[in-house]
């Protein structure tokens, strides 16, 4: 294997490279979009029986924006639970574009990793060909060698690139929605505790208020 590789010229150098990125990449964000690691089971309704008991003092509520996204998303809305609806909504809301962009750290790399990937092989196939023409300027058609090495650099650039570009595009699709499937989540357990601080219970019903019948003439 360190043969073809090294058979394949410089050119290697930045897919070997971009390939390390890569790894590395996808390695960590398995580790940090763990669902356990995210949406901990049970921290929502955890939080809402927090909240319903006023178990909320300011060490709690850093402990919980700390522990995971999840728990950051609840607790920017605990923090100005004495203020109007709309202005929690906006708090969630703001909070919750900064998560999901922690969330997508990286994958912006990874998808530029993808796309330069069979453009570098393209890069080392047109150097392989240009030290064949080269070499065949410069020796004659005589000797087969000569053409092969040129060859055989080009195909090894291109198949390179492509085994690092297609790994990591596919990757890179699975973290998006991965990611896009987290902020649903996330998103049905802020609006839990949204109803919860500014309505009460959820689903416990208003009382209509009487009508007033109009008096007797």
């Amino acid at each position: 294997m360190l043969e073809i590789l090294m058979a394949g010229g410089w050119a290697m150098a930045p897919i070997l490279f971009c390939s390390a990125i890569a790894l590395a990449i996808v390695l960590e964000r398995f580790w940090t979009l763990r669902r356990s690691s995210v949406l901990p089971p049970g921290l929502g309704q955890e939080v809402r029986d927090w909240a319903r008991k006023g178990q909320l003092d300011p060490k709690h509520l850093e402990t919980l924006a700390s522990g995971s996204p999840l728990g950051e998303l609840l607790a920017s809305a605990l923090v100005v639970r004495d203020r109007s609806r709309d202005i929690i909504k906006e708090r969630l809301e703001d909070t919750g574009r900064h998560v999901a962009h922690r969330m997508e750290r990286y994958l912006n790399t990874l998808g530029t990793i993808a796309l330069i990937g069979p453009l570098l092989g393209l890069f080392g196939t047109v150097i392989g060909l240009i030290r064949m023409f080269l070499d065949v300027m410069r020796g004659g058609v005589g000797d087969p060698m000569k053409m092969a090495g040129g060859i055989g650099e080009a195909l090894i650039c291109t198949a390179t690139g492509l085994v690092v570009a297609i790994p990591a595009y596919v990757l890179h699709r699975y973290f998006r929605s991965k990611v896009a499937g987290y902020c649903v989540d996330m998103e049905k357990e802020a609006i839990a505790l949204l109803d919860d601080l500014t309505f009460g219970t959820p689903g416990a019903t208003a009382t209509p208020r009487p009508r007033r019948t109009p008096a007797a003439g």
